[in-house]
């Protein structure tokens, strides 16, 4: 038997001109595999440009855009752990210092509701071009910021940098998984937050020098320099590698049959390839429901207020007319069919929804926790509040360093929720007053520990189980549901703080008045104004305990449903191709279509 006949027998669904071959002998193809053709159909120029560039790469401008990519990361990392001191500075300079909130509200929503926007058009367009969209946002927003002369200019420069922050953070992710097969996505991922175990040392240094000698504009204005500098290498090895394939005719040319002349109708079907219209409803649904879920615990009369149902009641009856839109309208839907009915992007988004309301019940008021109960130095404290962080990036670099040769990440990721639930289930004891400061500190890193596993797990699990065409946007929406999970688990954690801790004080100070317990509860520099062993100091600290105790036991009950979806997970087989649904490898070629495919999936449950 010939080769060319050994390949035709191996395709389903190809048969011979000359053989008549009975319709039911011709092998149906299982949901999975329709939907991955049906993706492919849909592919937009910025996967098949990636994919085409892939082909052009040598060794060393592989290496190029590897380094490219760990200049974005520690930018982007030394900008998230320095400019978040410099707002109130700011803000108090042009006495509007209670404005924060307000401000990191409208920073939060643009942070969560611009990953979508960001990941289709990196996949309408390309991805250099995505990155180059992202930069100009960063600086353009750092320019308004340093050159503010009101705090509104401020306002606009922190939602055109939120643009940048989050687009830089996600295409970070987008163009690993473009670039790394499965078996190496996970490390590579991890190791694009490295820069955090430094930073998380050297920022508080890095933000005081600024602040003492140079003042808060230049501790934006800097990044204006240091962000272009630090993503023009990978911004033009990108450009590069997209426009030789052009020239070597690698990448496809798109069809202009059928397709508008004119510029409106062109402008009209680049929308339609956007699909503006499910942008802007998920958009408006999302900042609807984050909008009151931060902004009601510092709200008059809190969930009482009229307008914080009414936000949270509208952006819900938005994500039927969502639904609709996508499935009966949308030509190119953001958010089509096959996601929802896809088990571990379902499991995925779920995780990381219920992982961060748990971490956030933790975590809101920690740093107040700290500052009251421990007598620690405030530098100490500030080491203290890194410690998870560098935890969750040392143990998501040993968890993909564990998956590359596992080749399987759901046990990594079930041992990984099943510490972080140890970890979370301990801070109810280690957060009573008289725990030791080992105690205090061990909670962190055990949850950092479970957390690390699990982040990378979960998120290497939702690449690879959609075809290339569908990365970036998946990960786009799990990352959205995840900061949905937060802000819920903020809010909650507020709702408790603000319902329970002052008739806690009235319980363990029944001999303080009233206005004086209003203000112990409204400050905290009132409290750490008094010594340790004052009776008044030791009241409030029992307070703080019990209350931290009542969060914690939710957030120890919610780690469990994480836990429990995980044993739920698919286990797809981590190799050398770019998912695991198809045979495709980086380059977009379907190098062994049949037989390593369907190993893949029968070992993947």
């Amino acid at each position: 038997m010939s080769d060319n006949e050994n390949e035709k027998r191996a395709t389903p669904g190809l048969v011979h001109d000359d053989v008549d071959v009975p319709e039911d002998a011709i092998p149906k193809l299982d949901q999975q595999t329709v939907a991955v053709l049906q993706a492919e159909e849909d592919a937009h120029l910025g996967v098949k440009a990636v994919e085409a560039a892939e082909k052009v790469y040598g060794r060393y401008s592989k290496w190029f855009l590897f380094v490219g990519i760990g200049l974005a990361s520690y930018i982007y990392s030394l900008d998230g752990t320095t400019t978040y001191n410099y707002l109130a500075f700011a803000t108090s300079a042009f006495d509007k210092h209670s404005l924060i909130s307000t401000i990191q509200v409208a920073q939060s929503v643009i942070i969560a509701c611009g990953k979508p926007v960001i990941a289709k058009f990196a996949d309408v367009t390309s991805r250099a071009t995505a990155y180059l969209i992202v930069l100009t946002f960063y600086v353009l927003g750092y320019i308004v910021i340093a050159s503010a002369h009101g705090v509104g200019a401020l306002a606009a420069g922190i939602v055109l940098y939120a643009v940048g922050y989050t687009g830089l953070q996600l295409l970070t992710s987008v163009i690993v998984a473009d670039i790394t097969t499965l078996k190496w996505r996970g490390l590579v991922s991890g190791l694009t937050s490295a820069p955090f175990i430094i930073n998380a040392f050297v920022s508080a240094n890095v933000a005081t020098q600024v602040l003492e000698r140079s003042g808060w504009r230049w501790g934006y204005g800097m990044f204006a320099i240091l962000v272009p500098a630090s993503l023009s290498p990978l911004i033009v090895t990108l450009f590069w590698a997209e426009q030789k394939a052009k020239r070597l005719g690698l990448v496809p040319a798109p069809t202009t049959e059928g397709r508008p002349t004119s510029i409106g109708g062109r402008v009209w079907s680049f929308a339609q390839q956007l699909d503006i219209v499910g942008l802007l409803l998920i958009g408006t649904s999302v900042a609807l429901i984050l909008l009151p879920l931060t902004l009601a615990p510092r709200a008059k009369h809190q969930w009482h207020n009229p307008s914080m149902i009414a936000m949270l009641v509208v952006g819900c009856l938005l994500l039927p007319a969502i639904a609709a839109w996508e499935t009966l309208f949308a030509k190119r839907p953001v958010v089509a069919r096959r996601f929802l009915t896809n088990r571990t992007v379902v499991l995925a988004a779920w995780i990381g929804f219920f992982d961060f309301f748990s971490f956030y019940l933790t975590q809101t008021y920690l740093y107040s926790f700290i500052l009251i109960t421990k007598p620690w130095s405030l530098l100490n404290v500030t080491y203290f509040n890194q410690t998870q962080s560098v935890a969750l990036t040392v143990f998501g670099i040993a968890a993909g360093l564990s998956m590359r040769f596992l080749h399987r990440y759901k046990w990594v990721l079930v041992v990984g929720l099943a510490v972080r639930l140890l970890g979370v289930g301990l801070m109810i004891h280690s957060r009573g007053a008289n725990a030791s400061d080992a105690e205090v500190v061990w909670t962190q890193i055990l949850q950092g520990l479970g957390g690390g596993f699990a982040s990378v797990a979960s998120s290497v699990a939702a690449q690879a189980a959609v075809p290339h065409v569908d990365m970036a946007i998946t990960t786009a929406m799990v990352l959205l549901w995840t900061e949905i999970g937060g802000a819920v688990g903020s809010a909650v954690a507020g709702s408790i703080w603000t319902s329970e801790m002052p008739a806690k004080l009235a319980e363990h100070l029944p001999n303080v008045n009233q206005t004086t317990r209003d203000a112990l509860f409204g400050s905290i520099t009132d409290v750490m104004a008094l010594p340790f062993g004052d009776p008044t100091r030791e009241g409030v600290i029992a307070a703080y305990g019990d209350v931290m105790k009542l969060m914690l036991i939710a957030a120890t009950v919610l780690s469990v449903v994480p836990l429990v979806l995980s044993l739920f997970m698919p286990n797809w087989y981590l190799g050398d191709k770019q998912n695991a649904v198809d045979a495709m490898d980086l380059k977009g070629e379907r190098a062994h279509p049949h037989a390593d495919s369907e190993a893949e999936k029968s070992s993947s449950a």
